[in-house]
């Protein structure tokens, strides 16, 4: 029944399927680097920010992909009004 629920809950989570490095080239292409930095103070986001670097932070950061993936949920409701 765990394993149902599990599925039931990913089925939901509107984040399910979306690679980390989407979500970043999403935001990128759609905010820039100086609003997602304005947005989530990280320092990958402002000094010489790449993709790369921001994925490799990201994977070792939690709080900081959190937010990430909050600023990129927020931007897809935005970007459907």
């Amino acid at each position: 029944m765990s394993e149902s629920l599990s599925s039931q809950n990913q089925t939901n989570n509107p984040l399910h399927g979306v690679k980390l490095l989407d979500i970043v080239n999403y935001l990128v292409e759609n905010l820039g680097w100086e609003k997602m930095a304005e947005l989530v103070n990280i320092r990958c986001f402002k000094d010489e920010p790449s993709v790369k670097s921001s994925l490799k932070f990201l994977r070792t950061t939690p709080w900081a992909r959190e937010k990430v993936e909050t600023m990129y949920l927020n931007a897809l409701k935005r970007k459907s009004k």
